[in-house]
């Protein structure tokens, strides 16, 4: 998952456009686990149309979900802006 911000390329740039990732294992003392997740991701996208790009046509995004197939048993997604509540 992390990789991906190097490997996903603007297709108008030919860079990558993830601005920023990180992630990991689960370690929180607080116990409020639920569902059974045990990792967590966040991706950060400057604007709408590159994280649209990323999920629906990003070659190098679109691989790695499907290589997930049959291995990943649960997955959230949140979407959000930051400030926005």
């Amino acid at each position: 998952m992390l990789a991906l911000r190097e490997k996903c390329i603007h297709p108008k740039t030919q860079k990558p456009y993830i601005l920023n990732s990180s992630g990991g294992r689960d370690n929180s003392p607080e116990g409020h686990q639920v569902g059974g997740f045990t990792h967590g991701f966040v991706s950060h996208f400057d604007n709408e149309e590159d994280r649209k790009y990323y999920l629906t046509e990003d070659p190098a995004h679109l691989a790695f979900v499907k290589s997930l197939d049959g291995i990943i048993q649960n997955v959230r997604v949140v979407d959000y802006e930051p400030g926005v509540l």
